[in-house]
């Protein structure tokens, strides 16, 4: 795997760099505010991008939004401290494939980025039902009424939203086949207009299409 990094702390960047290449990925840049991580990417076209969102200059969520816009295909996946939701909301609506804690422990850490280069979004479970609830009190009138999926489309896409993502997972969480489960996915995305499960991801919360008592 091929990151750059962006971060305004030069040791928090070095400390990053250093477990990546342990774990025998490629850090191809590092940057210190986000024009700058927006111009690397663009260079160098990284796998992931690894974002901080509080940068000099230019910040992450709109670094993001930048990127993507000449980029659409890049996965950036902010990495921070911040626990405030606002942030969270405006990095997935910015584009984001995913919002990590910079305290999270190293296994997941690796895991949910492997998930990146699948498609997955690159949230943790606890973050997934912070995200669906705090969605889901922003009301009704955020719903995204064009779009009309089935009832089991609707349970497919709050299983994704929720943190389950791979086919095998759903399969076992709706006691159904794995195929039965690519055949939902595939209509999901077809009826959203999208490329992958991550966008779907973001496309659901974005608009608000899955309430904290989905459906």
């Amino acid at each position: 795997m091929r990151l750059l990094i962006a971060d305004d702390h030069a040791l928090f960047r070095s400390s990053l760099r250093s477990l990546v290449e342990a774990r025998g990925h490629e850090v191809v840049a590092e940057a210190a505010n986000g024009l700058e991580a927006v111009a690397r990417a663009q260079e160098l076209d990284p796998d992931v991008v690894l974002m901080d969102l509080a940068m000099p200059v230019l910040g992450g969520v709109e670094a993001t939004r930048r990127l993507l816009a000449t980029r659409p295909k890049a996965r950036v996946v902010i990495l921070t401290a911040s626990d405030d939701d606002e942030d969270l909301f405006a990095a997935l609506e910015a584009g984001a494939q995913g919002y990590l804690p910079k305290d999270l422990e190293t296994e997941p850490f690796f895991a949910l980025l492997e998930g990146v280069l699948a498609g997955e979004p690159a949230l943790t479970p606890e973050l997934s039902r912070r995200i669906l609830l705090a969605f889901g009190r922003r009301g009704q009138a955020r719903r995204d009424d064009s779009v009309v999926l089935t009832g089991r489309e609707r349970e497919v896409l709050r299983l994704m939203v929720e943190g389950t993502t791979s086919n095998r997972q759903l399969a076992r969480r709706l006691d159904v086949s794995e195929n039965t489960i690519k055949f939902h996915v595939r209509n999901i995305l077809e009826k959203l207009h999208l490329h992958d499960r991550a966008q779907a991801v973001s496309a659901a919360l974005r608009k608000g299409m899955i309430g904290p008592e989905g459906g």
